[in-house]
């Protein structure tokens, strides 16, 4: 267990690197105190511009997928394997726990993103298959009504139904899909109140019906 245990904490360590948070040092600026508070790539577009935010994405996606590929196999010192933990449940694990890291990042108190863009990284590692679904589902339901949160948490729920089709003899991815959709609608609880009262914004650029209510 000293293995699943040693790899799951770097992996949250990893994750709690934000990109928004290091690359706006730089700058001078803590995203968090503008726009909608929040440090994910989002925001850092919205606020900083498209460079900013593109290389903000870039590295919260990397992140994810560094972590998926190199350190479930990682030969650490003093850490051998332990032939008792699944190799995949070990993956799993520090695919969660990269993912965790981004939203509670304990080296900025706390105050991460919403996991959408490390996700995206995770799975693109984890299975490949998956990430077609995923993001096509969360273009779609950005071009139709503009919001980027219902996109994010709607993408968590075609993951899921993707993996039953796609990998319905792998329990355990299953299972992790369904726990990172019910991060994402816990994380994105703010815009769902937001969308609830007809104050979140619309990425109106891209949203399809925008001339027919503005």
């Amino acid at each position: 267990m000293l293995e699943l245990g040693v790899k799951t904490l770097i992996a949250y360590l990893v994750g709690a690197l934000l990109g928004s948070l290091i690359l706006g040092r730089a700058r001078g600026i803590d995203v968090r105190t503008v726009g909608s508070g929040n440090a994910g790539a989002t925001n850092a577009l919205r606020t900083q511009g498209k460079l900013f935010g593109f290389l903000v994405l870039c590295f919260d996606i990397s992140k994810g997928m560094l972590v998926v590929w190199w350190l479930p196999t990682a030969a650490l010192p003093g850490v051998a394997a332990d032939p008792d933990v699944s190799r995949e449940w070990l993956t799993l694990a520090c695919a969660l726990a990269v993912i965790v890291g981004h939203v509670y990042p304990v080296w900025f108190g706390f105050r991460g993103g919403k996991g959408v863009a490390t996700a995206v990284g995770v799975i693109a590692a984890v299975d490949l298959k998956l990430l077609l679904p995923l993001v096509s589902s969360w273009l779609i339901v950005l071009v139709l009504t503009g919001y980027v949160g219902l996109a994010s948490m709607l993408a968590g729920v075609a993951l899921v139904v993707a993996c039953r089709w796609l990998e319905p003899a792998d329990p355990p991815l299953l299972g992790f899909c369904a726990v990172l959709a019910a991060l994402l609608v816990f994380t994105h609880r703010s815009n769902i109140v937001r969308m609830w009262t007809g104050s979140e914004n619309r990425v109106r650029r891209v949203w399809l019906f925008r001339s027919r209510t503005v």
